[in-house]
C-alpha cells in the first residue's frame, strides 16, 4: 500500500499580504494620476484655443441630419420660385425638353401637394379652435376671437350664477317653521326667506330712516322736541364724562340742532365703539358754554322727549319742568311690553317699532329720532294719562267747602 501524504498549504504571512495590497494601491494611484493629467491637458488646450463664435457648420462632417433636411427644403423652394430664363439646347433637343418638362411637372406637383397639405392642416387647426370657442364667428380675426372668448366666458359665468341663484331661492313650502323672528331668519337663511315669513306675519320691513323720519314734513321747531347727547371719558381711567355732541330733532324727526363740542379737558377715552366720536370730530367743535345757551333757548317752554333724560340734563347742566319731560325709559306701558323696569332704547325700538337701532356705533341724531317716534306712537294716550293724573292731584289739593269750615269754628267755640 502506497501512502500519499498531502502537503499542507502554508498560509501567507502578513508581510506578503501587505506587499500585495500595496501593489494594488499603487496601480490605482497611477490610474488616478494619469486621469488627472489627461483632464488637466484638455483644460489647458481649451484655455489656449481661441473662443469661436457660434454659427452654421462649414464642414460636411459637422452637418446634422436636421440641418441637411432644412437645406434641401430651402433649395427646393428656391428652385420653384426662380424659373430658368434660358434653355440650353443639346443634341437630343426635343427628347431633352420633354424630360425636363416632365421633371418640372413632377417637382411642381410634389411641392403643390405639400403646400396644400400644410394649408389644410392650418385650416383644420383654425376651424377646430373656432369650434371650441362658443359664440365666435369663423370669419373674425384672432384679436377679436380673444376678446369674444373673454366675453363668452363672462356670460357663461353670469348665467351659471343666475341658475344657481334661481335654484337656491327658497319657497313657501321650504319654510315650514313658525314663531321665528324674521331678522334671525334673514341672518341665517337669507333675505328671501325672511320676506316670506314677514308676509305670513303681516309685517313689512322698512328702512330705519323712513320709519323714524317723516318725509316732506316741517323742518323747523315744534311744540315737542327730542334730545340726545354723546359723551367722552376724561380723567386717569376715563370714567368721568364730558359733553361731546348734542342733537335735537322736531316732532317729525327732522334734525333741528346738531353740534360737536370742543373738549374742555384732555380726553382719555373717546368711547368710539359706543359714542361714535373721534378726535377729528371734536377737535374744532363749538365751545361748551355757547352750546348750553343755544340748547336752553330751544328747550324753553317745549315738551322735551328723550331716553334717560336725567343723564342729558346733568351733562348739559340744565333744568327743565317735570310736567314737560317725556322719558321713554320711565313710561309704564313701555315697561310692561318689554317686561323690564329699565328698558334700553334698542330693545324698545325692536319690540315696539320693529326697527334696529344702535347697531355698532351710536348716533345722537338717530337716538333722538327713535325716542320721538316712540312718543308720537303713543302720544294721545301718554298725554291723556298725564292730564288725568294732574286732575286727580288737583282734586286732592282743593280746599273743603265754607260750610264745613264754619261748623268747625262753631264746634270749637262751644268747647
Amino acid at each position: 500500500m502506497k501512502v500519499v501524504v498531502m502537503s499542507k498549504v502554508k498560509p501567507k504571512k502578513k508581510k506578503q499580504l501587505a506587499s500585495e495590497a500595496g501593489k494594488d494601491n499603487s496601480e490605482k494611484k497611477k490610474k488616478k494620476y494619469w486621469m488627472r493629467m489627461k483632464f488637466k491637458k484638455k483644460a489647458k488646450e481649451e484655455k489656449k484655443a481661441p473662443c469661436q463664435l457660434l454659427g452654421p457648420p462649414k464642414d460636411a462632417k459637422l452637418f446634422s441630419s436636421n440641418w441637411k433636411a432644412l437645406q434641401e427644403i430651402l433649395k427646393s423652394s428656391q428652385m420653384t420660385a426662380v424659373e430658368p430664363t434660358t434653355t440650353q439646347q443639346q443634341p437630343n433637343g426635343p427628347l431633352q425638353e420633354k424630360k425636363t418638362k416632365a421633371s418640372k411637372n413632377v417637382h411642381q406637383n410634389t411641392v403643390s401637394s405639400s403646400k396644400t397639405d400644410s394649408e389644410q392642416k392650418v385650416k383644420r387647426k383654425s376651424v377646430d379652435s373656432q369650434a371650441k370657442i362658443p359664440g365666435v364667428d369663423t370669419k373674425q380675426s384672432a384679436g377679436f376671437k380673444r376678446k369674444n372668448t373673454y366675453k363668452a366666458n363672462g356670460e357663461q359665468a353670469a348665467k351659471k350664477k343666475k341658475v344657481e341663484a334661481t335654484e337656491s331661492k327658497p319657497t313657501e313650502q321650504d319654510i315650514w317653521f313658525d314663531d321665528v323672528d324674521p331678522d334671525d331668519i334673514e341672518v341665517t337663511v337669507g333675505p328671501e326667506a325672511a320676506e316670506i315669513v314677514r308676509k305670513r306675519q303681516g309685517v313689512h320691513k322698512e328702512d330705519t330712516q323712513s320709519m323714524l323720519v317723516k318725509e316732506k314734513a316741517f323742518q323747523g321747531l315744534t311744540r315737542s322736541v327730542a334730545i340726545d347727547c354723546e359723551m367722552v371719558g376724561v380723567g386717569p381711567s376715563g370714567e368721568d364724562s364730558i359733553l361731546a355732541r348734542v342733537s335735537v330733532v322736531n316732532q317729525f324727526g327732522k334734525c333741528v340742532y346738531d353740534k360737536f363740542v370742543k373738549p374742555s379737558e384732555k380726553v382719555t377715552d373717546y368711547r368710539t365703539a359706543v359714542s361714535g366720536i373721534r378726535p377729528q370730530d371734536i377737535k374744532d367743535g363749538e365751545d361748551v358754554s355757547t352750546v348750553r345757551k343755544e340748547v336752553a333757548e330751544i328747550l324753553k317752554g317745549r315738551i322735551v322727549v328723550g331716553h334717560a333724560l336725567q343723564n342729558d340734563f346733568k351733562i348739559l347742566l340744565l333744568d327743565h319742568p317735570k310736567k314737560k319731560i317725556r322719558d321713554t325709559q320711565k313710561y309704564k306701558p313701555f315697561k310692561k311690553t318689554v317686561e323690564t323696569n329699565r328698558p334700553s332704547l334698542k330693545v324698545l325700538c325692536k319690540k315696539i317699532l320693529n326697527v334696529n337701532v344702535q347697531q355698532g356705533e351710536h348716533s345722537s341724531v338717530q337716538d333722538a329720532q327713535a325716542t320721538m317716534r316712540l312718543y308720537t306712537l303713543v302720544k294721545k294716550q301718554w298725554e291723556a294719562d298725564i292730564k288725568n293724573s294732574a286732575d286727580k292731584k288737583s282734586e286732592k289739593r282743593k280746599p273743603k267747602s265754607s260750610k264745613s269750615a264754619g261748623k268747625r269754628r262753631v264746634a270749637g267755640l262751644s268747647f
